[in-house]
C-alpha cells in the first residue's frame, strides 16, 4: 500500500493510510453541487457521528484501566500469582502506553489520524485475546503490554482528531467526549467485573476495537492533516463533509491554508527550534497540565479505590468502586455540557480547587483515625467522611482536570510540532501515571493521611499553574489559538 505520490509540481506528498473514502468524494465543489448534490446531502457525515465512532477508542482505554480492579482476586487464585506478580500485571499497561506514546505522534503524522487508530486497535485485540487464553503470567504480561501500547496511541490520537474536525463552538464539548468515554469504559469494567468471570471479561474487552476498525472506513480523515500533507482536494472534501453540504466553508478553508502556509510540512522539528516562545510555551503548558493531572493522585484513588474504601470501613468495597465509576461518568457528562459555556480555564480552576479541598478532607480524616479508638462512633464517622472526600475528589476531577488537559494539548500545539510535542506530552502523562500507580499502595501503607496530603499539595499547585499560565481557548479557532503564542 503506497503512502506517497507525486504532486503536479513534482513535490512528494503523503497519502493517508485509510483514504477519506471515494463514496463521498467530490471532484470539485462546483461539480458536486451540479451533479451529485442529493447524493452528498444523503451521505453527509456529521462531526458528532465521527466523534461517536472514534470514542470507541477511549472506551477501550477505560476498560483497560478498570480491568485490573475487579479481577485481582480471581486471577491471582486461578493462575497462582503472588501480589507482586499481579502488581506487575497492573502496571504493565502503563509501560506499554509509554512506548505507544513515544510512537503516537509520528504514527499519526506519517499515516494520518485514522490510520493511527487502526494501528492502535490491532494490538488491543491481540492483547485481550492473550489475557483471555492465559495459562501463566507470561501471557498476562504480553497481553497487558500490547493493550497498553494501543492505549498510548489512542490517548494522543483521539483528542487531536476530535479537535481538528470540530467547529470552534463545539470543540470543547466534543473534546470532552474523549474523557467521558474513558470513564464509561472504567465503569463498564467495574460493573461487568461484578458478574462476569475474568476470561470472559477479557473477551468483552475486544468489542470496542472490533467495532472501531470498520467504523474508521466511514469517517473522513482530519482536514488539517490533509492540508498539511498538501492534499488540497481531499482536505476541502473532508471539511465539506464534516460541516455539511449546504455550509459555506470558504472562510475556514482560507484560515487553514494560511496556517499551513506559515509552517513547514516537515513532520519532525529540531529540538533546537523548541527554544522559540511559540513552541516552548504551549509545550510547557501541555506537559504541565498532563503531568499535574496524574500526580494529583487520581490513578492511585481509582486503581486502589477498593482498598481505600476497605480502610475507611466500607464493607462492600467492589460495589462502592462501581458506584464511584458511575459518579465519575455523570460528572464528566456534566463537563461535556459545560465546556463551551463556562470555558476551559474557569472549569480547570474550579476543578483543581475542589480537588484540593476534597483531598484535604480525606487527609484530615485519615490522620484523625490514628488517634481515635476503633470502637468509637467518631471512628465510623471519620470513615464516612473519608469516603465522602474521595467521591468529592473524583467529582471535582471529572469536572475539569480529567478532560481539559487533553483538550488544551490538542488545541495549543502548532501543527508542525504536534507530532513531536504531542508524543512528549503524552509520554509524560503515562510516565507519571505509572509512577503514581506503582507508589500508591506503598504510600497508603506508609501513611494514608500523608499520601492524601501530598496529593492535596499537588492539586493546590495546579490551581496556581492554571491561573498563571493556561490561556482560555473557548470560542477560538485552532489557528487563532496557535497564533497567540507567537
Amino acid at each position: 500500500m503506497s503512502f506517497r505520490e507525486e504532486s503536479d509540481d513534482g513535490k512528494e506528498i503523503r497519502k493517508p493510510f485509510l483514504h477519506t473514502g471515494s463514496w463521498y468524494r467530490m471532484g470539485s465543489r462546483q461539480s458536486s453541487m451540479m451533479a451529485s448534490g442529493q447524493t452528498m446531502r444523503d451521505s453527509s457525515i456529521s462531526v458528532v457521528a465521527c466523534v461517536l465512532i472514534v470514542a470507541l477508542g477511549p472506551i477501550q482505554f477505560g476498560f483497560t484501566s478498570g480491568y485490573s480492579s475487579p479481577t485481582q482476586s480471581a486471577i491471582t487464585k486461578d493462575l497462582s500469582l503472588s501480589l507482586s506478580e499481579y502488581s506487575i500485571f497492573g502496571s504493565l499497561s502503563n509501560v506499554g502506553a509509554m512506548v505507544g506514546a513515544i510512537a503516537s505522534g509520528q504514527i499519526a503524522e506519517y499515516i494520518g489520524r485514522k490510520g493511527s487508530l487502526m494501528i492502535a486497535a490491532i494490538p488491543n485485540i491481540i492483547g485481550w485475546l492473550a489475557i483471555s487464553f492465559a495459562r501463566d503470567a507470561s501471557f498476562l504480561y504480553m497481553g497487558r503490554l500490547l493493550e497498553g501500547f494501543g492505549v498510548g496511541i489512542i490517548s494522543y490520537t483521539v483528542p487531536v482528531y476530535i479537535a481538528e474536525i470540530s467547529p470552534q463552538n463545539l470543540r470543547g464539548s466534543l473534546g470532552s467526549v474523549n474523557q467521558l468515554s474513558v470513564t464509561i469504559g472504567i465503569m463498564l469494567a467495574y460493573l461487568l467485573g461484578l458478574f462476569v468471570e475474568w476470561r470472559i471479561l477479557a473477551v468483552l474487552g475486544i468489542l470496542p476495537c472490533t467495532i472501531l476498525i470498520p467504523g474508521l472506513f466511514f469517517i473522513p480523515e482530519s482536514p488539517r492533516w490533509l492540508a498539511k500533507m498538501g492534499m488540497t482536494e481531499d482536505f476541502e472534501t473532508s471539511l465539506q463533509v464534516l460541516r455539511g453540504f449546504d455550509t459555506d466553508i470558504s472562510i475556514e478553508v482560507n484560515e487553514i491554508k494560511r496556517s499551513v502556509a506559515s509552517t513547514t510540512r516537515r513532520t519532525t522539528i529540531r529540538f533546537a527550534e523548541l527554544k522559540q516562545r511559540k513552541y516552548w510555551l504551549p509545550l510547557m503548558i501541555g506537559i504541565g497540565l498532563l503531568v499535574l493531572q496524574q500526580i494529583s493522585g487520581i490513578n492511585g484513588v481509582l486503581f486502589y479505590s477498593s482498598t481505600i474504601f476497605a480502610t475507611a470501613g466500607v464493607t462492600s468495597s467492589n460495589v462502592a468502586t462501581f458506584g464511584l465509576g458511575a459518579v465519575q461518568v455523570l460528572a464528566t457528562g456534566l463537563t461535556t455540557w459545560l465546556m463551551d459555556k463556562a470555558g476551559r480555564r474557569l472549569l480547570l480552576i474550579i476543578s483543581s480547587a475542589g480537588m484540593t479541598l476534597s483531598l484535604l478532607l480525606v487527609a484530615v480524616a485519615f490522620f484523625l483515625k490514628d488517634f481515635v479508638s476503633t470502637d468509637s462512633s467518631f471512628y465510623s464517622t471519620l470513615g464516612i467522611i473519608s469516603v465522602v472526600g474521595v467521591v468529592a475528589m473524583v467529582i471535582a476531577f471529572s469536572l475539569g482536570v480529567g478532560a481539559i488537559p487533553w483538550i488544551i494539548m490538542s488545541e495549543i500545539l502548532p501543527i508542525n510540532i504536534k507530532g513531536l510535542a504531542g508524543s512528549v506530552a503524552t509520554l509524560a502523562n503515562w510516565f507519571t501515571a505509572w509512577l503514581v500507580t506503582m507508589t500508591a499502595n506503598l504510600l497508603l501503607e506508609w501513611s494514608s493521611g500523608g499520601t492524601f496530603t501530598i496529593y492535596t499539595l499537588v492539586s493546590a499547585f495546579t490551581v496556581v499553574f492554571v491561573t498563571i499560565w493556561v490561556p482560555e481557548t473557548k470560542g477560538r479557532t485552532l489557528e487563532e489559538i496557535q497564533w497567540s503564542f507567537r
